[in-house]
């Protein structure tokens, strides 16, 4: 049985993940939102105008009073902004499915490997999920070592599984880590 905790703030060595706040919505745009880098292989287009960010960082304040929502900002200690976001977009009574974006000027630097390892440790050890799945885009193999760096294994690719934002289906590359009893 899970222990719904919510979005509690998780602390590593350059990072704290911490619930969106309205205050967010120009460090979200300007970081990662509109840039079209980063959501070439995500499921959303990149946001055109600051009111597209304002109404999904709304939304996701709005949703932290539900103690099954986990969706933290990645805030890098340097800057105190956040630089990109990482969540449980689906779950069942066993798994925890995880998505996230940084954006492009933190690529290669290791920081989504140290969110997602944090995530892990926490949903696994507190909230009680014995499965943590993520999925990639087969484009887009950078999210893939992120994935085996925090121990997740490759199962299978599964062809024409997900929508980019204009609605074209691509095949994703499916990776799971069990928790160890």
């Amino acid at each position: 049985m899970l222990n719904h905790t919510g979005t509690k703030r998780i602390i590593t060595d350059r990072l704290v993940l911490r619930q969106f706040q309205s205050t967010d919505v120009f460090a979200v745009f300007n970081n990662w939102a509109s840039d079209e880098r980063v959501t070439k292989y995500l499921t959303w287009l990149p946001h055109s105008s600051i009111c597209d960010t304002e109404n999904i960082v709304n939304l996701w304040v709005s949703k932290y009073n539900e103690m099954s929502e986990y969706n933290w900002a990645i805030v890098l200690k340097d800057i105190n902004e956040p630089i990109g976001g990482i969540s449980v977009v689906e779950k069942d009574e066993n798994t925890a499915t995880i998505g996230y974006c940084i954006g492009y000027d933190w690529w290669g630097k290791g920081i989504t490997t140290e969110a997602f390892s944090a995530v892990i440790e926490y949903l696994l050890d507190e909230v009680g999920f014995s499965c943590i799945r993520a999925y990639h885009s087969v484009l887009n193999p950078a999210s893939g070592r992120v994935m085996r760096k925090c121990g997740l294994t490759y199962q299978n690719t599964l062809t024409k599984y997900s929508k980019d934002g204009f609605g074209i289906l691509h095949d994703v590359d499916e990776y799971i880590l069990k928790k160890q009893h």
